[in-house]
């Protein structure tokens, strides 16, 4: 038996490698950033080389920086951007066309379809997904459409192009909560729907194959000649030779990973992760509730033959308007810049943002809509906008746990939270208020390699059962809410005034 799981999250701007211990300690390699690619206006993609890479490099870094590991490792967890989709020849790997993201918008048009607008009821109560460009299947389409070489290429997932690449092409499979995102899915049955596949005019043979979370995805067979193509010294490549034999036994997607990782195990429980986007969910037990206030469903992990599914709300804009305060307004140089700024006024003076930057997800689900800043006056000012920005994050993830009561009639009196947006204070404390209830920082920022480092865990023996990980769990900070419940109401009034006038602009 090892003493590691080697935990990996490949995610939308960056790849890490961890290495976990029985004791839950999670030890973290250097990261190594992915190029973000815009083509166009709403484009996002990803070169599916520099991915591969990335996982390759993130590996190299964790066990460089941690020699003593290099032969330890008793399994290896895969957690990933999930909607995102790449296309790939069955032989060469190579790919005729770059990633298309998830935050991509390209598909705007393919959703407004007659023939696809018909089917929207079938898609939600069959993946419990709205019709929108965010999922795979569209991107999917669009490939095929634009892409005469994509033909007979394999359609992924991330997880299950490294499945594919670090196996030596000798496994092609994708968990259950990644295939759930693809809207192919049917996620009562846990395989794909022939009448969506025909829908949107993908290959089921083309398709990875549907596995549990908890589940041996084969052993690391990577080759030296082909890991030459890419820019490792010789000593890199050999300690990567040294990961051959040892198998992937967990996969899961970056946000059903971070659920788990949160040790939210049990009906009602939810967090939220704040990273590039912001992502809400709600552990609903054995069986899927689907939404009627537009949020989706999904399997989140399976084990030992029992599936759990999530009640989840997607805020495309979480870490990423933060980014923007940064990059194109420069307004902040640096992330932490944004606390000081915030605490030096009282208020926004009745300045809104809505973040609608690449459309809005749930509860609206309307990706035309573009971003907006309301109620300026002549006293508006730097300060104002960046506070602005800051609230909107909370204001977004508080319409996202009320709707998740509504549905569910479960009210949540606590919430995990993780991503490294957890690092402002004051966007934790607010949320806190807006919603009433305490939020509790988990220790590590790094619950989506955590929860596929448990699974994984799980599979291989390293953990003995799911009711010993409550006692890995640590948190590191609590907010408790201190907002009266009309300065609330004000506040979130004010907020989706502003959706209204994004909406009808």
């Amino acid at each position: 038996m090892g003493r590691y799981i080697l935990c990996i999250d490949q995610g939308t701007t960056s790849t890490k490698a961890f290495l976990l211990e029985k004791n839950g300690v999670l030890t973290a390699g250097t990261p190594v950033p992915i190029k973000q690619i815009y083509p166009g206006p709403g484009f996002v993609e990803h070169d599916p080389q520099e991915i591969y890479f990335s996982v390759l490099k993130a590996i190299v870094n964790v066990i460089s920086e941690n020699p003593f590991a290099v032969r330890d490792i008793d399994g290896i967890g895969i957690t990933n951007q999930r909607e995102t989709t790449i296309a790939f020849d069955e032989e060469t790997c190579a790919t005729p066309y770059n990633a298309i993201v998830w935050q991509c918008r390209r598909t705007s048009e393919i959703c407004r379809r007659t023939e696809i607008k018909n089917f929207e009821q079938k898609i939600c109560d069959t993946t419990g997904l709205k019709v929108d460009p965010y999922f795979s299947a569209t991107k999917m389409l669009w490939i095929h459409e634009n892409v005469p070489e994509s033909a007979d290429c394999l359609l992924g997932t991330v997880d299950g192009y490294l499945v594919y690449r670090l196996t030596g092409k000798k496994v092609f499979a994708s968990d259950y909560s990644n295939c759930s995102r693809t809207m192919l899915f049917d996620i009562k049955k846990l395989d794909y729907d022939y009448e969506l596949l025909e829908l949107f005019g993908v290959r089921r043979d083309r398709l990875a194959k549907p596995m549990p979370s908890c589940s041996d995805y084969g052993a690391v067979d990577l080759n030296k000649e082909d890991l030459s193509d890419f820019d490792l010294k010789e000593k890199e490549i050999e300690l990567l030779l040294t990961l051959n034999g040892v198998h992937i036994t967990g996969v899961a997607g970056d946000q059903p990973a971070a659920l788990f990782g949160q040790n939210a195990l049990h009906e009602g429980e939810c967090k939220t992760t704040y990273g590039t986007g912001c992502f809400t969910l709600m552990n609903v037990g054995t069986k899927p509730v689907f939404s009627k206030s537009g949020l989706l469903t999904s399997a989140a992990w399976s084990m030992n033959g029992v599936t759990y599914y999530a009640l989840e709300g997607s805020v495309f804009q979480g870490g990423s308007v933060i980014s923007w305060l940064k990059d194109e307004m420069k307004m902040i140089e640096k992330p932490s810049d944004v606390d000081p700024i915030c605490y030096s006024i009282e208020d926004t003076g009745g300045v809104y943002l809505v973040p609608a930057f690449t459309g809005l997800g749930a509860p609206y689900w309307n990706a035309d809509v573009r971003g907006i800043l309301t109620g300026l006056t002549r006293g508006t000012g730097r300060a104002q906008i960046v506070r602005a920005s800051v609230e909107s994050i909370a204001y977004q993830v508080t319409e996202l746990v009320n709707l998740m009561t509504d549905d569910t009639g479960i009210s949540a009196k606590m919430m995990k939270v993780d991503g490294g947006v957890c690092a402002s204070d004051f966007l934790m404390q607010l949320q806190s208020d807006l919603l009433g209830i305490t939020i509790t920082r988990a220790q590590s920022d790094e619950m989506t390699a955590m929860g596929v480092g448990l699974l994984a865990g799980l599979t291989c023996g390293f953990f003995e059962s799911a009711d010993m990980l409550k006692e890995l769990y640590r948190s590191k900070k609590s907010y408790e809410p201190s907002m009266s419940a009309y300065e609330v109401s004000t506040k979130m009034n004010g907020y989706k005034a502003s959706v209204r006038t994004a909406l009808a602009t």
